[in-house]
Parts: structure tokens; C-alpha cells; sequence
């Protein structure tokens, strides 16, 4: 007797592919559809998860694409402190496929950004990246060339890329009471003032989300015919929700319904990817070993863990020529085959603690 079933490698069966094996022995999880090389330009964006990203091809001796570094003179901290060097472009956090679908359209001069301003003790913040000014600007004039810049850094990097990585974060945001334009974070918590007749929160549903990646892709592959758009999930469970459920059920919710809409979109588009970096962190069969104690910060070696199989399974995609490098091991590294690239070079043990998330905020409003 014949079946499909048959024919299916070790890898599609759960006894095979998990049950018999360490945490640190399931691979090939990823089988990536496009390579990428040290010297592809690559751009990163999206939840805070994605800041590891950047960090880890720029370890690696990768063409990680910074679009705005920031003025020279700056210190190390000051650059760091700005939101300089986090993502290719400073924008800050973009956790939803909405945000980052106006942020191209402004950027791509497709829409004109809405002329809102927060104020906090007389400074100004963006509402769209509140958090990248330590204590706002001095004036309204200031902080939309500041804007200006960060757009250009945008323009830039989609013409330039060869690979666009974005990382989704959340479902849940809060919008203008018509609906235009998408806030960073709630008006009222790192700056402006709430007021439930010109906000409102959305928890955007499935075909939303859809539609909003078909956009982002339109955007992208129009601006930029030979880009690849490489997907990803954050791990990272919400800080908190407005939708009146529990905080688990909500994270869930809305990790879920990121999860499927990447799925579609790899499924649907030969220049998408999806690279599984949130199966690697939240599946039963790691038991949670990479979560800090608050079950919701990843840790150093859940990272490491997390990219040392995306730089493998792409060297086994893709085998890179012969590089001569430094090899740094890792704790959580799985083994490499012969044919991949070395392993990467162990980021600084305090580069957790420095990522920037703007949804953190809301922890402390947690009574």
C-alpha cells in the first residue's frame, strides 16, 4: 500500500523531528528561500525583538544598513539614548503592520504625515516615535525636521536594501477617533494627553492585518523590484492589554494572529520569508528556558540560541565560501554542519537590558 506519508523526510513527523531529541538537537526548522550574505544590505525594523537582528549581523561582519546614524560627535550612551543605531532608521518601535505600513507611506510620499504634536512640561513629542527624544524637543519646527530625517533614512533604506526584516510585535494600538493615523504608544503615557473622544484603541483582526502586509509588500517590492522581505514574530508577551481579558489570553490572541498572518504572506509571495525566531523562544519544547524570571524578557542565550540557527540554517541553504574568522562559542549554539558559517560572536552581556522598547512604559501603570 501507498501513501504520501510515505515519502514524508524525518523532519515532518513529531517523533522523529522533537520527541526523541534534546531542545538543542530539533533543527531545520527554517528552510529559507532567498540567501543572505554578508554582503546583502540589510534592513531591520519592528518590535524590540528586532533590535537583536541588527546586533547579531553586525557580529557577524554583515552589511547591517543604518540609514541614520545620528550626528558625529556622539557618545556611545548619547547614541544609544537618542535611539540612534537600534534600527536602520529611527523610528522607534514599529509594533504593528499598520504602523509600518504609514511610515512607508509617508516616507514613500504616498500620504502626508498628520500635523498632531504631544507635549509634556512644555517640550514636544512625536506621536509617532515618542520615545526617541529623551525629553522632547524644544519646538514643534524641531521635531518635524528631526521627522524629516527619519523619512529620508526610510526613502533610503527600501531603495537600498536587498533584504527587509521586519519583526511584528502586536495587534493591539491605538489610533486618531478617525482612524488616519496609528500612535507609537496610548496618548497619555510617555507624553500627550488621553482623551477618549480623538483616541481609540483597535486590536486589528485577521484580514486587517492581511491587508496591511499586502500593503507593506506593494510598498516595498514597488519601490525596490529585487527586495526580499524576511518576516518574523516576536516571542515577547505583551506588557499589558486594553481589551478587558486577562494579559495571557490577550498575548496569545494577538502572537497568534501575527503567526498565521506571516504564514499567509510566505505563503503567498516568492520575495517573503517567515524566519520562525518565536517558535524558537515560546514553544512547550524549550520548557521556557528562555525567558527570564518575569516569563516575559528573553534572555542573552535565548537570543543566541534564536540566531545562531538562523546564520546555520542559512550557511546549510546557502553554503557561503571559506571565511577566515573568530570563532566565539556560544553556550546555547547548536552544532554547525561542516559546510555552515562559523558561530556568532557572543553580543555584550548588557545588550538585553539596552534594548529599546516603548511598550515597557505601560508596566508602570500596573497597580
Amino acid at each position: 500500500m501507498s501513501h504520501p506519508y510515505l515519502s514524508v523526510p524525518p523532519e515532518g513527523f513529531w517523533k522523529t523531528a522533537v520527541a526523541d531529541r534534546s531542545p538543542f538537537e530539533i533543527s531545520n526548522l527554517w528552510a529559507p528561500k532567498f540567501p543572505i550574505t554578508p554582503d546583502s544590505r540589510i534592513v531591520t525594523a519592528g518590535s524590540c525583538f528586532a533590535q537583536h537582528f541588527g546586533r547579531a549581523l553586525v557580529a557577524r561582519g554583515y552589511n547591517w544598513l543604518d540609514a541614520e546614524p545620528g550626528p558625529h560627535g556622539l557618545s556611545p550612551q548619547q547614541r544609544h539614548d537618542y535611539h540612534y543605531g537600534a534600527f536602520s532608521f529611527r523610528t522607534g518601535n514599529i509594533y504593528t503592520p499598520r504602523m509600518m505600513r504609514q511610515w512607508l507611506q509617508w516616507a514613500l510620499g504616498h500620504a502626508d504625515v498628520p500635523d498632531e504634536v504631544w507635549q509634556k512640561d512644555g517640550r514636544y513629542f512625536d506621536p509617532f516615535r515618542p520615545a526617541v527624544e529623551p525629553g522632547g524637543f524644544s519646538s514643534p519646527d524641531e521635531l518635524r525636521l528631526s521627522r524629516a530625517d527619519t523619512l529620508a533614512a526610510i526613502r533610503e533604506s527600501v531603495v537600498q536594501a536587498n533584504v527587509f526584516v521586519f519583526t511584528l510585535g502586536l495587534t493591539e494600538a491605538w489610533q486618531s477617533a478617525d482612524g488616519l493615523a496609528e500612535y507609537a504608544v496610548c496618548p497619555g503615557t510617555v507624553a500627550g494627553t488621553f482623551d477618549a473622544e480623538r483616541h481609540k484603541f483597535v486590536n486589528h483582526p485577521y484580514r486587517a492585518l492581511v491587508s496591511e502586509m499586502t500593503a507593506i509588500v506593494k510598498l516595498l517590492t514597488r519601490a525596490n523590484r529585487s527586495v526580499k522581505i524576511l518576516l518574523t514574530v516576536s516571542p515577547v508577551p505583551l506588557t499589558a492589554t486594553a481589551t478587558g481579558h486577562h494579559v495571557l489570553l490577550a498575548s496569545s490572541h494577538s502572537k497568534s494572529m501575527l503567526r498565521a498572518v506571516v504564514g499567509a504572506m510566505a505563503d503567498s509571495y516568492p520575495a517573503v520569508d517567515y524566519f520562525p525566531s518565536y517558535e524558537f523562544i515560546t514553544n512547550p519544547v524549550f520548557r521556557g528556558m528562555f525567558f527570564g524570571p518575569n516569563m516575559r524578557s528573553v534572555t542573552q542565550a535565548g537570543v543566541d540560541f534564536v540566531m545562531a540557527n538562523f546564520f546555520r540554517d542559512q550557511a546549510t541553504a546557502y553554503p557561503p565560501a571559506p571565511r577566515r574568522r573568530t570563532v566565539v562559542r556560544t553556550n546555547f549554539e547548536p552544532p554547525l554542519p561542516a559546510q555552515a558559517a562559523d558561530p556568532a560572536v557572543q553580543p555584550s552581556p548588557n545588550s538585553i537590558a539596552d534594548l529599546h522598547c516603548e511598550e515597557e512604559i505601560l508596566s508602570a501603570f500596573a497597580r
